[in-house]
């Protein structure tokens, strides 16, 4: 057997865990990684009552399930984002129009994520961090001089605390790479790292969905960050399609519609390499869950998530335990 495979419960947050739980163990799946919104898990209960944490790991037990990641992506978000109207529906209603007040109750709850996992048994939070500085990304009108900088120390200032919180707990960090956060591609995720010290809380969740089209060697990002692939989303991507009217911003399009020069797809369906991926995580000795992010306009969810359990259990593989020439003088 090789690596657990999992199913990311974020865009399934419109059912019950229970009757996810069912489906999914039904359908092959070892785990879940459980989002921190709908009834999957709830982060200041978790970080309260190891009691809830124990009833969620039963309901998944019930399923021959297990969880080695929660996704707290909603909240993290707002910690350094510039926060606008679109935000607040991420937060509770008490907030709504205060920017500053948002942000707060986004640092308190990432910092009751750590807690969280830790009762749950869990070693890793996966999420997003926001960026200060994402609307810069177009150097026009031109950057102002060390305006880049100033944006990564915010960054810094921001979540050093909380990191701290989650060293404490024994827990660690994984930022999903992504447009719109402080890191999108390997030159980003550098500086990321950078800015804060090489905290040793920090670290990736991989999705070589978000690389792809953009032209970011997705298989270098793993042996670039080698000791800081804290977990692994398996999601597809393809581009070069589209009738030409659409480029890689996206043109205000919405996911799915077929002018879009790239989509993201289910397992096996775009053009992500995933034996390549395989190969690089074997080599850096990652052990972790391979869990798919299920997101693909074109096919109805159910049919994907059986399609990419099954793809992944075929394509993934342990590394080799001896040398294949080894035995060559004996």
């Amino acid at each position: 057997m090789g690596r657990p495979i999992t199913m990311f419960t974020g865009q399934w947050a419109d059912m019950p865990l229970v009757d996810l739980a069912k489906l999914m163990s039904g359908i092959g799946y070892d785990g879940l990684e459980l989002a921190c919104w709908g009834d999957h898990f709830d982060v200041e209960q978790g970080a309260a009552s190891k009691a809830y944490c124990e009833d969620k790991l039963a309901t998944l037990a019930q399923h021959n399930l297990k969880c080695w990641c929660i996704s707290n992506h909603l909240a993290g978000q707002l910690v350094c984002d510039v926060i606008d109207a679109r935000h607040y529906a991420f937060a509770p209603a008490e907030v709504k129009g205060n920017p500053e007040a948002a942000r707060a109750w986004a640092v308190r709850t990432m910092k009751m994520a750590a807690k969280a996992a830790a009762n749950l048994g869990v070693e890793v939070v996966a999420g997003f961090t926001g960026s200060p500085i994402w609307h810069l990304v177009y150097s026009f009108p031109p950057c102002l001089p060390g305006q880049i900088e100033a944006g990564y120390k915010a960054f810094a200032a921001a979540w050093k605390p909380i990191l701290d919180v989650f060293a404490d707990h024994g827990v660690r960090f994984a930022l999903e790479v992504h447009p719109t956060e402080i890191a999108f591609d390997i030159a980003s995720a550098q500086r990321a790292v950078d800015a804060l010290d090489g905290h040793p809380a920090f670290g990736f969740n991989y999705d070589p969905s978000h690389f792809g089209y953009q032209g970011v060697d997705y298989v270098a990002f793993l042996r670039t960050f080698a000791d800081r692939i804290f977990h692994c989303h398996a999601k597809d991507a393809w581009w070069g399609h589209g009738n030409g009217s659409v480029g890689v911003f996206g043109g205000h399009t919405e996911f799915g519609d077929p002018r879009r020069y790239w989509d993201f797809r289910s397992p096996g369906h775009g053009d992500i390499n995933f034996e390549e991926i395989i190969v690089a995580l074997n080599d850096i000795r990652y052990d972790g869950p391979l869990s798919v992010e299920w997101e693909d306009a074109r096919m109805d969810r159910v049919h994907g998530a059986t399609e990419a359990c099954a793809f992944l259990r075929k394509l993934d593989f342990k590394p080799s335990a001896i040398a294949f020439d080894g035995q060559f003088g004996n």
